[in-house]
């Protein structure tokens, strides 16, 4: 149920002007639809690249990192511009290698609004063009020249944008 179907459902059950307390109280601990337990939600077309500044559009490419002592959110319009942060930023950060760290990856195949968000760490990528011409894109599955995350990471420092 999404937030405004959520409201509208809420509101249907004021008796009084009182709502039915634990219902409520049930329904307003749901995470927004279509984002995963711990990620920020990303403001399409607004929110930027903490690495190069471009405007986050495209969906099919945007990852985002959350972690650290103050469990900080990064967001990134493109994999490659994510995996040059994380080697610039893990001398002063060392929280980023931690298990305890959270990333997210979008999956090429999602359709429009629905995203579907995957571990960058457990995808596969597939050669597609992308915003910042890394030219890498995530799927669940390995696939006829695909690469896991090692590979793709390798590839994408060995260009040195």
């Amino acid at each position: 149920m999404c937030h405004t179907e959520r409201r509208q459902f809420l509101g249907h059950l004021a008796i009084g002007g009182f709502l039915l307390t634990p219902l409520a109280a049930a329904l307003s601990g749901c995470k927004a639809d279509g984002w995963p337990e711990g990620m920020a939600e990303i403001k399409w077309d607004r929110d930027t690249c903490v690495r190069c500044s471009m405007v986050i559009s495209d969906r099919r490419f945007a990852t985002q990192v959350r972690g650290g002592p103050k469990d900080t959110v990064y967001k990134f319009d493109d994999i490659g511009c994510l995996i040059f942060w994380l080697r610039d930023k893990v001398a002063d950060q060392p929280w980023l290698t931690e298990a305890a760290t959270k990333m997210w990856v979008a999956d090429m195949n999602s359709k429009g609004q629905d995203v579907k968000w995957l571990d960058p760490r457990q995808a596969h990528y597939l050669g597609r063009h992308s915003p910042m011409g890394y030219n890498f894109a995530a799927t669940t599955q390995p696939q006829a020249g695909s690469q896991d995350f090692a590979s793709m990471r390798e590839h994408v420092l060995a260009r040195g944008k």
